[in-house]
């Protein structure tokens, strides 16, 4: 229910979150909007100003009068069509100030929520005649920091978030930039002190805040540069190929700009605001979105153990397209013997669906590697016989999921969607992986500029059409846009599995990204992986997973997805069936979702509750030190005795020298228990907890 008002001040207007906590400032100050945010007394946010440049006309920053102001509260309780729990409370005060330019007869209005854990704004062009058509040059929005916080960051790119993150001060940033290792030669930080959103903070103090933005849609991504002396963090968007930030046409309302506080850590994690920010699902029909644990012909590739490619020879410098006539290279992972073997592995084992890469003719060209080469995403390799696997996937009671790579073709790739999702539907498929690798043609766009952003949700709405779920890899960093289009299962932009196998990931990757990367969303991060040494599926390649087993099955609670996969060979999985049983048992949607301790970058223990029944799993995983966790049980039924298995590091566990050491206990367990459990350096545990007979 909301409840509005209409006040008009020539003083700082004043906004207070439902709990009274979280207090806003909202002021003009020599015709430049200016905001702050203080938390039980403390200031979060300094003075900070509001506005964007324009090209080619006056900005929107100055030369402002308050000419209104609107106040409302609103509360309600929705349900996620899936998540981390069964329903989330949407509860803010809102405070929507109008802002007239007298010297353009130009108005804007900024939008303030407050809720209880943070803040939410952002900028609405209402229609006028003086304000149409605008471009944007550059958004101008300030968080100015109180002191030298400790950040958790990764460099700014436009292209891609595939870094490992760094823990610094903010005032080493510049220094420790000229050290971050890019993920490619063609990928580099576009300044010395941009980095990328959701950005983690802790104060001295010990309060933690998170910056990030909230529905994305018809604007360019948003990264933060610092001026590293005055502590003050300035949004700077993603370019266009011709230099320019947005291109709008009022009405129009840009993203939310998200800032999450709270004294503990777990308050960053339990936060609800991103999704509230975005508006209810499109859709009038969900059934047909479901979460999905799979398998698949995927980590054999990323390895080297086999290819993408069906020869080692590109069709077009051989001239044909027949590929019947080409020479197959031995190599090739998507053939029908060994699709066949995963759809057995999945269906006994009780999986959704099985991934198989590498399925469609091509991949020789692309890797060989013609830039301007496009796939069409419906022509199978001749070893790959579409009908009949997935009419054997139907009889194991298993889907084939789709992957389509599109090269970062993406006008080639929009031309072939209606077939390609057609092709899909008549073959079994309702998900697919989509890839954007690459440099997006034809002319340069970046990954996470307007148009790309349009794309994907393009992508995801043609989808919808064909009931498609979306598993999107290379793409924007989400922004809560799940609630809005659920068939968006996840997304991978972030530094996932697949770098375990090109020299692995730090141990505290997996510490850091639950309070970052996935603040927006769920990430498809493919865990799952006992074997560490990968020279033991391809003795060329002689990188190493930075991880124990333990840990490995702690993701699957701790690194939150809809869309979980089992990422290991199966032959490896056979090795060790008992910690196996964990990834067979763990649910993939949830009624309830809980912090049970956390510090970023050095450990994160979550308890969830499967969705419909009363079954709970924990996970923890830690950074290179190692931990002691210390939890209670206090969230099980105070009624019921439950059986706990615990699958935890051996004493001599260690990441890097005795990764695959493990044990597993079983006991009797209440809410009224309390586990010590410790955890080795990049290691961790997991347990399950059902009802005891």
């Amino acid at each position: 229910m909301a409840v509005m008002t209409v006040t008009l001040s020539m003083k700082a207007e004043e906004l207070k979150s439902p709990d009274g906590n979280m207090v806003l400032r909202f002021e003009v100050r020599n015709g430049s909007p200016v905001y702050r945010l203080d938390y039980k007394g403390k200031p979060v946010i300094r003075d900070s100003r509001l506005g964007l440049e324009l090209k080619d006309v006056d900005d929107l920053l100055t030369g402002f009068v308050l000419s209104d102001v609107q106040r409302s509260t609103f509360d309600e309780t929705w349900e996620p069509v899936w998540g981390e729990w069964k329903t989330i409370r949407n509860h803010y005060n809102e405070m929507a100030v109008t802002l007239s330019q007298t010297s353009t007869e130009r108005d804007m209005v900024i939008r303030f929520r407050v809720f209880d854990d943070g803040l939410g704004f952002r900028y609405e062009f209402p229609e006028q005649d003086e304000l149409v058509y605008f471009v944007i040059a550059e958004e101008r929005t300030q968080f100015a920091m109180t002191g030298d916080h400790t950040a958790y960051w990764i460099a700014g790119d436009y292209d891609t978030q595939e870094y490992d993150y760094t823990t610094s001060r903010l005032t080493e940033i510049r220094g420790l930039m000229k050290q971050a290792v890019t993920p490619n030669a063609s990928q580099t930080p576009f300044s010395e002190t941009g980095v990328q959103t959701a950005l983690m903070l802790k104060t001295d103090d010990g309060l933690y805040i998170n910056l990030h933005e909230a529905a994305l849609v018809e604007y360019s991504a948003m990264h933060l540069e610092l001026d590293d002396r005055s502590l003050v963090f300035e949004s700077h968007l993603t370019p266009d190929a011709q230099g320019n930030k947005g291109y709008i046409q009022a009405p129009f309302n840009s993203p939310w700009r998200t800032v999450i506080v709270g004294d503990k850590a777990a308050t960053i994690l339990e936060s609800k605001i991103t999704l509230n920010l975005n508006e209810p699902t499109r859709f009038e029909d969900t059934s047909w979105i479901k979460p999905i644990k799979y398998i698949g012909v995927w980590w054999e590739m990323i390895t080297g153990k086999s290819s993408w490619a069906y020869s080692d020879l590109p069709a077009v410098k051989l001239g044909v397209t027949d590929y019947s006539k080409v020479e197959p290279n031995g190599k090739h992972g998507a053939n029908n013997e060994h699709v066949k073997m995963h759809i057995d592995f999945a269906a006994e084992h009780g999986f959704d669906a099985v991934l198989v890469e590498g399925w469609n003719v091509g991949w020789e060209d692309w890797f060989g590697k013609s830039k301007d080469y496009v796939f069409d995403f419906v022509t199978p390799y001749p070893d790959f016989d579409v009908e009949m696997l997935n009419a054997y996937a139907a009889e194991k009671g298993v889907r084939l999921m789709m992957h389509h790579e599109t090269s970062s073709s993406v006008r080639n790739y929009e031309r072939h969607m209606d077939a390609a999702y057609q092709f899909m539907v008549d073959h079994g498929y309702n998900s697919v992986k989509s890839g954007y690798v690459g440099d997006i043609i034809p002319r340069g766009e970046h990954h996470y500029g307007q148009w790309m952003v349009n794309h994907y949700i393009y992508a995801l709405e043609k989808a919808a059409e064909y009931k498609i779920m979306v598993n999107a890899h290379e793409a924007v960093r989400p922004t809560g846009l799940s609630r809005t289009y659920p068939n968006l299962l996840a997304n991978e932009s972030a530094r996932g599995t697949e770098y375990e196998a090109f020299g692995g990931s730090k141990p505290d990757h997996t510490t850091i990204l639950p309070f970052t990367r996935q603040i927006g969303g769920p990430m498809d991060y493919t865990p799952g992986i006992f074997e560490q040494d990968i020279k033991k599926l391809n003795p060329d390649n002689h990188s190493w997973v930075n991880t124990t087993i333990a840990r490995q099955l702690a993701l699957y609670v701790t690194m939150y997805s809809p869309l979980q996969m089992a990422a290991d060979l199966p032959e490896n999985y056979l090795r060790f069936m008992d910690a196996f049983q964990f990834i067979k048992d763990v649910a993939v949607d949830w009624d309830d979702s809980r912090v049970l301790e956390a510090e970023p970058g050095d450990y994160v223990t979550y308890a969830r509750k499967a969705k419909g029944r009363d079954e709970w799993f924990v996970g923890c995983t830690v950074d290179e030190n190692g931990h002691t966790s210390e939890i209670s049980l206090d969230f099980l039924d105070a009624n019921r005795k439950y059986e706990a298995i615990i699958y935890k590091d051996a004493k001599d566990a260690h990441y890097k020298n005795n990764a695959q050491a493990y044990k597993i206990e079983k006991k009797k367990v209440s809410s009224k228990t309390k586990l010590k459990i410790q955890c080795a350096p990049g290691g961790g545990y997991a347990i399950s907890f059902r009802p005891a007979e």
